[in-house]
């Protein structure tokens, strides 16, 4: 007889965009994406952190203080990360699952890749500019989003 505790595909793919968290090093904010295929193979993933090349040793990480001087011009977001490692031809009609609810210049970019579904664990910026005019405008493109449901299941990893 099968085991019938196994974890269903949201659980799966939402587990690995929080795994790819770890990998950031931004000392408020790790994110982390999933891109999923319409038959639920991974495409790509990704986590908010400095471009290839540049040395997160040299740039900042403070999120208050001179733009200059804080991450948020120079930090690349976790799901634009995802849509740009992805090394395939067309991503149209995937799914991304990602830790936070994406910013507007994310939610271009899913636009324009022609992904369908956005599955988000945490829209802590919900009252923001950036997230109202994101979901504004995944309205208008008829991208669908909805909000992971976790299952209360706890998964331990040793390293």
């Amino acid at each position: 007889m099968k085991r019938k505790d196994y974890i269903k595909w949201d659980e799966y793919f939402m587990g690995i965009a929080l795994l790819s968290t770890e990998r950031s090093k931004d000392p408020n904010t790790s994110v982390g994406a999933c891109i999923v295929s319409q038959d639920n193979k991974i495409l790509s993933v990704g986590y908010n952190g400095m471009p290839i090349g540049i040395s997160d040793d040299d740039f900042p990480w403070s999120r208050e203080g001179d733009p200059l001087n804080t991450k948020y011009l120079y930090v690349c977001h976790a799901e634009l990360n995802a849509i740009l490692n992805y090394t395939g031809t067309n991503i149209k009609g995937a799914k991304i699952y990602t830790t936070l609810f994406p910013c507007n210049e994310c939610t271009k970019a899913i636009i324009q890749k022609g992904i369908s579904e956005i599955i988000y664990k945490s829209d802590k910026y919900s009252d923001t500019d950036t997230v109202i005019a994101s979901k504004k405008m995944l309205d208008a493109a008829g991208v669908t989003y909805r909000q992971y449901t976790p299952i209360g299941k706890d998964i331990t990893l040793s390293l």
